[in-house]
């Protein structure tokens, strides 16, 4: 049998998937694509027409997108970029240090906070921060000045309450990358003088430089993506002032059935996430 005839017949086992991943990803995706050049609406249209840039130029020029994006920047700064990665290093690199029943204590409470479905969460958080929820009744126990965070600061609170939720995956990852330091290269910066945040600083980090970099780009594109947290805790509102892309995106397609400018606005959030993994995977490629 020839050589090109071997390699054509490698590729036989792949074929079923390939189908399935035309079938149920290439062609939504391309239709979703279409949708977007159209006027679709879900309601009073006997037939949509295509509009080509039409939706796009309509979205550059609507202040709720712009909004929209900047809520969305701020919301996966605060707590991917900030939260969930500072705080999942920290967790990580405390339990290292810590003995076996702290560690279990610690993993067990952070990984249930990530493994509860994302509604349950959402309805956890949004107790925690209403008015008569817990953190008034602690700042009131403190004789310390509350109010309703739901309404003065919408987007923090919900920026806590995916940290809150999604911390464990960093500290799973950061467990993972941490354990593969040998012992003897921190123990012998520490004999020669090395404090502790110069070690963390010249050999740690260094060290799980790509862990922190597929960490960010997972936990980035994680976060532009979350609806139903702030949907179940705030709407979105009060007004617009937690209202991300995606729950933008939901408000013009199903609650005012503008589907194409929806989908318009679905295609731009993945443009966004595609620049951030851009970004993230030329920073891991770079040499230290």
């Amino acid at each position: 049998m020839s050589a090109s005839r071997t390699g054509w017949w490698r590729w036989v086992p792949l074929a079923p998937a390939t189908i399935l991943l035309l079938l149920f990803l290439a062609a939504p995706i391309g239709y979703c694509v279409w949708i977007a050049f159209t006027d679709t609406q879900l309601t009073g249209q006997s037939g949509a027409e295509f509009v080509g840039l039409d939706n796009f130029r309509r979205a550059f020029a609507d202040d709720d997108f712009h909004n929209a994006v900047r809520l969305t920047l701020v919301f996966t700064f605060v707590s991917a970029i900030v939260g969930q990665n500072t705080l999942g290093l920290a967790l990580a690199g405390l339990m290292r240090a810590a003995s076996r029943p702290v560690r279990t204590l610690t993993g067990t409470l952070v990984i249930t906070a990530w493994v509860l479905p994302e509604i349950v969460a959402a309805f956890l958080l949004y107790t925690f921060f209403r008015r008569e929820g817990t953190l008034n009744a602690i700042l009131d126990w403190l004789h310390l000045p509350s109010q309703n965070w739901l309404y003065t600061l919408p987007i923090l609170a919900v920026s806590f309450a995916n940290v809150w939720r999604g911390t464990a995956f960093s500290m799973l990852i950061y467990s993972a990358a941490l354990s593969e330091i040998p012992r003897e290269v921190t123990e012998a910066a520490e004999v020669d003088g090395a404090s502790g945040p110069r070690r963390v600083r010249y050999i740690v980090l260094p060290m799980i430089r790509r862990s922190i970099g597929t960490n960010l780009m997972l936990n980035t594109l994680s976060t532009l993506s979350v609806f139903g947290l702030i949907w179940a805790m705030t709407r979105g509102g009060p007004g617009n002032r937690s209202q991300t892309l995606p729950v933008f995106m939901y408000d013009q397609a199903f609650l005012k059935s503008l589907i194409g400018y929806g989908t318009a606005v679905a295609l731009l959030l993945l443009l966004v996430g595609s620049l951030f993994s851009v970004v993230y995977l030329r920073l891991m490629k770079v040499e230290p």
